[in-house]
């Protein structure tokens, strides 16, 4: 049985809009047991409890990058955005720096791979988006033990 090697991207915005969430929905019930009868401590209390779920939910919602790699294929997900490759069809990749990094595959004679375009914004894009903290380290661990090399950027383009 083949296994599957899997990496989840962490989303910072993600974590920061649970916590504040659940947090605000704390101070609710905080703030009720304080003053019970009084009328500001309940009107505050609702507000709290009404961003509270508003954040809490908002970031449940939010989706993280999959990485995935068994025999079979490599895929890419993103909420429901799945991009499914033959791993022979993967000759190297590169980890695109910036606020929020992406992952670019190249094909085995080295030209970039296209994908189609997340939400139909374009036709076709030539990376993957993951998340700004996404540590290309751990990316390259990722790719090294799916087999695939990076690209050697020494190499001129003829």
């Amino acid at each position: 049985m083949p296994e599957t090697v899997r990496m989840v991207c962490p989303v910072g915005r993600k974590h920061v809009e649970l916590w504040s969430g659940y947090t605000m929905l704390v101070l609710a019930v905080v703030t009720t047991v304080l003053a019970p009868a009084h009328w500001a401590s309940i009107v505050l209390a609702a507000l709290l409890v009404a961003i509270g779920c508003a954040l809490a939910v908002h970031g449940h919602r939010i989706n993280a990058p999959v990485l995935e790699f068994d025999e079979q294929e490599f895929r890419y997900t993103l909420g429901r955005y799945t991009v499914s490759l033959d791993p022979e069809q993967i000759g190297s990749y590169h980890v695109l720096p910036g606020r929020i990094r992406s992952l670019g595959l190249c094909d085995t004679t080295g030209r970039p791979m296209r994908f189609p375009s997340l939400r139909n914004r374009r036709t076709a894009r030539s990376h993957l988006p993951l998340t700004g903290m996404t540590d290309p380290g751990r990316v390259e661990m990722f790719m090294a033990a799916a087999g695939i090399p990076p690209r050697d950027r020494s190499l001129t383009r003829g």
